[in-house]
């Protein structure tokens, strides 16, 4: 039997459930899973609940996306180069973008940020040693509005400290890192992701008033989509190919694609190998009219109950995936997430992804011959929470749930 030291307690909180995962950090063992309804008025009661039926463990290490998750809106220089960059950054770090502007801001362009109400604002623009004057003057548009909400400044190296400066000096919570686009046609998501990460944990989850007191704060370590895509790349790095994860939820449906780096670019943004994209239309509980409305748009017929919606939702959130520049052709593995994929027979579940890898009229090259799984234990979100600090425990946790071979 593992030792309690070596047990660690992998919880998801979600809007709608809670799931856990206990998993022995010496060999990557699953030992134990379970679901509570995420409860309201304070979360930590369904955390407890779970952490009951675990029985002792080593340490317990959360992610969340309760309350919405993390909304982020976007300021860039030029819509097709830093604000792009920015927004695919933004989508890798686990947020879901609410707003996007470029160039020079003024009153009513700030009146449509604060009318977006997001969580925390990415303020970027200018390559490392080019133009700074619009990375300068956002912030202080941002500054002289009495803005309160947290700014994560991951633009021009130049004059970035400077912009941090102007904003902080007027009670703006604001942060450096990284530029999101150093020079044209690289991007470089990590410090502004690692950014925004620590900015969620410090101002927004307490923010979200999902518990009485601050132990959920302590507790979680990440939002939940930046805890896939952190299991997503780790498969990735152990699967001979690319691969795509689609995860339906009950209000968005979030696509992930790890793709092989050839050696080259695409376009002044370059290419984000390891991606994410969200369809906060389309969801099979609160978004499920979105879902018809959007297959009445794109052909796609949806079939009966939850399943049948859940496929019509990845179709259409695969098409949009692969349409924002996205070759999948290449893909060897496909993993559906989500409850209503973990709810429904295996063979039925694999089965709903029928359609999305004969998808002939959806614009996109498919991928040729890939295996097709389902994350029914959800082990992404869990060897995610792990990858830091237990990589090969997390590696081995997804080659015995997800891997092909």
């Amino acid at each position: 039997m593992p030792s309690r030291g070596t047990l660690v307690a992998c919880l998801d909180v979600g809007s709608t459930d809670t799931k856990l995962a206990v998993v022995d950090t010496t060999d990557g063992t699953l030992v134990r899973t379970g679901t509570h309804p995420t409860t309201a008025g304070d979360v930590l009661d369904g955390v407890d609940a779970l952490l009951r039926d675990a029985g002792p463990v080593g340490a317990v290490y959360c992610c969340s996306s309760a309350g919405g998750g993390l909304r982020l809106a976007v300021i860039g220089y030029e819509a097709l180069v830093s604000a792009d960059a920015a927004h695919r950054v933004a989508l890798s770090a686990g947020a879901r973008v609410v707003h996007v502007a470029a160039g020079m801001q003024d009153p009513a362009g700030v009146r449509a940020v604060r009318a977006a109400a997001p969580d925390v604002v990415l303020l970027v623009g200018g390559t490392d040693g080019g133009d700074g004057d619009t990375l300068l003057h956002n912030a202080r548009r941002l500054a002289a509005a009495r803005w309160r909400v947290p700014v994560v400044v991951a633009g021009n190296t130049d004059v970035r400290d400077t912009a941090v400066e102007l904003l902080t000096a007027r009670g703006v919570p604001a942060v450096g890192a990284g530029n999101v686009l150093p020079r044209i046609g690289v991007t470089e998501p990590g410090p502004a992701r690692a950014a925004i990460r620590d900015v969620f944990l410090r101002h927004v989850i307490g923010g979200k008033h999902l518990s009485k007191g601050p132990r959920f704060g302590r507790l979680v370590r990440m939002a939940t989509p930046d805890a896939v895509l952190t299991g997503v790349s780790l498969l990735a790095d152990t699967t001979a190919g690319d691969l795509l994860v689609v995860d339906v939820g009950g209000a968005t449906t979030d696509v992930y694609s790890a793709l092989v780096p050839d050696g080259g670019t695409s376009g002044v943004a370059g290419t984000l190998w390891r991606a994410r994209t969200v369809e906060g239309d389309l969801g099979v509980r609160w978004n499920v009219d979105g879902v018809h409305t959007a297959a009445g748009r794109e052909h796609v017929t949806v079939g009966d109950g939850p399943l049948g919606v859940a496929a019509a939702a990845t179709v259409i959130a695969a098409r949009r995936h692969a349409r924002s520049g996205r070759d999948l052709r290449n893909v060897v593995t496909v993993v559906a997430s989500g409850g209503v994929f973990r709810h429904a027979e295996r063979r039925d579940a694999v089965a709903a992804l029928g359609p999305v890898l004969h998808d002939h009229a959806g614009g996109w090259a498919l991928p040729r011959d890939p295996h097709v799984t389902v994350d029914d234990r959800y082990v992404l979100a869990a060897a995610g929470l792990l990858a830091d600090e237990h990589p090969a425990a997390a590696a081995a946790l997804l080659r015995a749930h997800l891997h092909s071979g």
